[in-house]
């Protein structure tokens, strides 16, 4: 699939790399077995781009009855996600992100969406943002979240395909494809090479 890039990323372009947690990693409670081969991507866009960083993290609740309507039920099946039983460890970034912070940024958040009930869309503005350059896990879960969130609000998005992945196969390569083609008038897509070539 050809990259799809409408204009030049800027200095003011901010790279939002979306819950790469050990939570997510393998040997997590929710483990991303693409996490590990695309995490090598994201390090070189966050080391090249640390100032301009910020990387969310998925905080789950303390117990199932602390969020509200369906997320008790999903809490309870995933008790063990809880932080009254997880190892508090597992909601760090993967190492080689998390010595990246400072100059990164970090922003927590408690759904699925990267702006859900988190400071995100006031530090964007601060930075006086023109884009979003997303990566991050998963594809078809807090990534199409936080895009479809991002597109809601007016932010420019660049997804970089091969820094995006998913416990699910299927629903990365069909997510990829939406990205590319649906929205193709407010999402654009390259590759990190491709990337790291023009910003």
């Amino acid at each position: 699939m050809a990259d799809r890039i409408f204009k030049p990323l800027t200095g003011r372009s901010v790279h939002l790399c979306v819950d790469m947690q050990l939570l997510f990693a393998p040997g997590g409670i929710w483990p991303t077995p693409w996490m590990e081969p695309v995490l090598p991507n994201v390090v070189r866009i966050a080391e090249r781009h640390a100032e301009n960083t910020i990387f969310s993290r998925f905080i789950t609740p303390q117990r199932p009855e602390d969020l509200p309507g369906t997320w008790q039920d999903y809490y309870r099946r995933w008790h063990a996600a809880t932080r009254a039983e997880m190892d508090p460890g597992l909601l760090d970034l993967m190492p080689p992100l998390r010595r990246l912070v400072p100059p990164a940024a970090v922003v927590d958040k408690t759904g699925f969406s990267a702006f859900h009930e988190s400071d995100l869309q006031q530090m964007l503005e601060e930075r006086e943002a023109d884009a979003l350059v997303i990566t991050g896990s998963e594809t078809d879960v807090c990534v199409l979240s936080t895009v479809l969130s991002a597109v809601d609000r007016g932010w420019r998005v660049v997804i970089v395909t091969d820094a995006v992945c998913s416990s699910s196969d299927p629903g990365h390569d069909h997510l990829i494809e939406l990205y590319h083609r649906r929205y193709s008038q407010q999402i654009e897509t390259i590759e990190t090479d491709a990337l790291l070539a023009i910003w």
